[in-house]
């Protein structure tokens, strides 16, 4: 059976710089900063004290306001993220088959703040306390049935939940589904809002997380020599992908093409990346691979670009193993140095950067990048967002337990076909 050309024909996201693709997309242009001291509790106590919270989010301008009061937050980011991507994609108003349309959100902590609350009035009040929707609230899943339920989208479900890299596992999920002719139309993304207390105490307790309290603006600075680890953020990102035939018989506009996914394990440690970078290769080149392309086809890199000594290091040293002496001539970016790391929901709203890159000829900057560090020698968008009209970029996730994903994007342009079709 022949392969299905997959598109991306809808974008919706909530994230700390901005919320809808008009603001993402401005925010992304400005290199504007979403990082500043915690609101959501008093971090007072805690080694780390800044996030990038998502601010001035109403859930009711999508939700019922009776249906909102049943969700956690991230499950409210999922359907404000996919209400969206569908009115972006113009399938808010029109018939097609639900039947064939799927959705496949996942998560990494779930209902943080579902169950941190629920902790607290079983120990306080006893468990007749409890709600009876307080495990369909913090279950990872619910993001997904949520949409699922609400639009009436009868098709494949899931939810993957892969730590860091689980936004781009979902997006490739749906890739392959639509791929392979069972699904005409997929949303997919990831969702995660897990500022809470015990969730952040957790991830400072790694000692991963940057101690720049005093300056939490300048914090996220991926490859930069002086970085000192990550900066949790909240938010989501979710897609329209489509068969290219169904999207063309609606004459909807087409953002991209995804033509290649990757996805591979490190076997190695519970939050360290493999030194030696094998999963991290593996992962390009067999996504470089799935699209039928040379690597020399690749311009532009959205890298996963943690902040930490290590992810950095091991991340330049892995693009300059696999592209060899052309990794220098890559544009490359980490959009964290403007939001954090959104954990699971990190690889979908960096696709959608990605996406937005290739559409309009913009490559976002990495902000806080003042010192280079000779562990990281390659070309990285650090002088404010530059102009370049291009054909292919990658979308990079790795996460914690050695998940790795890699998403590869190619510009369209009206009947062009890439070499599988």
């Amino acid at each position: 059976m022949k392969e299905q050309r997959v598109v991306v024909t809808g974008l919706g996201m909530v994230t700390p710089i901005g919320v809808g693709i008009d603001n993402f997309s401005k925010a992304l242009k400005a290199g504007r900063n979403g990082i500043s001291r915690i609101t959501h509790f008093d971090p007072t106590d805690f080694s780390s004290q800044m996030a990038a919270e998502v601010k001035n989010f109403n859930p009711e301008e999508w939700i019922d306001t009776k249906l909102s009061k049943r969700m956690d937050r991230f499950t409210q980011f999922a359907v404000a993220s996919a209400d969206m991507a569908l009115k972006d994609a113009g399938l808010d108003n029109i018939n097609f088959d639900r039947n064939r349309a799927g959705v496949i959100i996942g998560s990494g902590t779930g209902g943080s703040a579902t169950i941190e609350k629920g902790h607290l009035m079983l120990t306080e009040r006893g468990p007749k306390s409890l709600s009876p929707f307080f495990v369909p609230m913090l279950i990872i899943n619910m993001a997904a049935c949520m949409v699922s339920i609400i639009y009436g989208l009868k098709g494949p479900l899931s939810a993957p939940s892969v730590a860091c890299s689980t936004g781009s596992n979902a997006i490739g999920d749906a890739f392959r589904i639509i791929q392979r002719g069972d699904a005409d139309i997929i949303l997919a993304g990831a969702s995660e809002a897990a500022i809470t207390p015990l969730a952040y105490g957790g991830f400072c307790a790694t000692r991963s997380m940057s101690k720049r309290n005093d300056c939490p603006e300048r914090a996220s600075r991926p490859f930069d020599k002086n970085r000192d680890g990550f900066v949790m953020g909240e938010g989501c990102g979710v897609v329209v992908l489509e068969r290219l035939d169904h999207a063309l018989n609606r004459k909807v506009r087409i953002y991209a093409e995804l033509i290649g996914y990757g996805n591979t394990a490190d076997a190695f440690h519970f939050t360290a990346p493999d030194p030696a970078g094998d999963g991290m290769c593996r992962v390009m080149e067999n996504a470089i691979k799935d699209a039928d392309i040379d690597p020399l086809e690749v311009d532009y890199i959205n890298a996963h670009g943690t902040s930490t000594i290590l992810n950095d290091k091991i991340e330049s040293a892995a693009i300059m193993k696999v592209f060899e002496k052309n990794a220098k001539d890559l544009k490359i970016s980490s959009i964290k140095s403007m939001f954090g790391h959104l954990l699971a929901a990190a690889g979908a709203v960096e696709f959608i950067s990605t996406v937005i890159s290739v559409y309009i000829g913009l490559l976002p900057p990495t902000i806080n990048y003042e010192e280079p560090d000779p562990e990281c020698p390659l070309d990285y968008v650090t002088g404010g967002a530059e102009l370049l009209d291009f054909e292919v970029a990658i979308s990079n996730s790795f996460g914690f337990g050695g998940g790795n994903a890699c998403l590869v994007i190619k510009k369209y342009r009206g009947n062009n076909k890439n070499s599988k079709t």
